[in-house]
């Protein structure tokens, strides 16, 4: 069993590869979906490298925040007017983009580690959610003993949801550094 699991190491990390597209197209075509656009507001409001992209500041977001899979009008009118969707659909566009490129190392080693790298470079961008949004810890929904358990480390959803990103960054690294290794060998 060592000596099978050892052997197939190279199919791994093709699959490694595979997974990691598969998230990033499905993930990057969703935002074109405005309650996907909606939904990443308070990481890039919050974020002190992404808020210039939107023109309203943090925190008047929280007042047309839409629940997910609803659509509010006057909710939509104000992210149309915060620039969210046009910076939703650049940003589905890159994160695509990305995607197509690691699994392209499958077969071209020196796209590979630029996605490889790029994955784990927005997996970082992406935790730095966990120091500049308030939205990804539990709340303190009042004294009276009803949320005893709130703020660091309580992740709520969206916490939890980024959190998640450490697994992104160590697969485009492995990835990278499997093209890295390739492209040594060719020389």
């Amino acid at each position: 069993m060592l000596k099978l699991l050892a052997n197939v190491q190279d199919y791994f990390i093709h699959f490694l590869r595979i997974s990691i597209f598969v998230v990033m197209a499905w993930i990057g075509g969703l935002k074109v979906a405005h309650y996907e656009a909606d939904g990443i507001v308070p990481f890039v409001a919050n974020s002190p490298l992404m808020s210039f992209f939107y023109h309203h500041p943090a925190p008047e977001y929280k007042q047309y925040m839409n629940p997910e899979g609803k659509e509010v009008k006057k909710n939509q009118e104000w992210h149309a007017s915060n620039g969210t969707y046009p910076f939703a659909y650049a940003l589905g566009t890159v994160i695509v983009l990305i995607g197509v490129l690691i699994l392209s190392g499958i077969w071209f080693p020196k796209l590979g580690l630029i996605g490889g790298l790029l994955t784990a470079g927005m997996a970082l961008v992406t935790l730095s959610f966990l120091i500049t949004t308030p939205e990804v810890y539990v709340p303190n929904l009042g004294g009276d003993g009803l949320t005893p358990n709130y703020g660091f480390p309580y992740l709520s959803g969206a916490g939890r949801l980024v959190l998640k990103d450490v697994i992104m960054m160590a697969g485009g690294l492995v990835a990278a550094s499997d093209c890295a290794s390739r492209l040594l060998k060719r020389q």
